[in-house]
């Protein structure tokens, strides 16, 4: 992938990461008993911020100085 798809790719996560925040505040706030679903919602979360953190360590290299 070039630096330009990965940006994009990144963007595209960053908003998918925060649907699915304002998904599992929708279930939590609403009271909702499928524990089940919040949690698999929440654990796709997590990988989502994996990828995320993968892309931007890519994107953004440690300097040593």
């Amino acid at each position: 992938m070039t630096e330009e798809e990965l940006r994009k790719r990144l963007e595209m996560l960053r908003i998918e990461h925060r649907d699915m925040d304002a998904a599992i505040d929708a279930l939590s706030g609403a009271g909702s008993q499928d524990q089940l679903q919040i949690a698999r919602l929440k654990k796709r979360k997590l990988r989502l911020k994996d990828q995320i953190s993968q892309i931007e360590d890519y994107l953004i290299p440690d300097i040593i100085a």
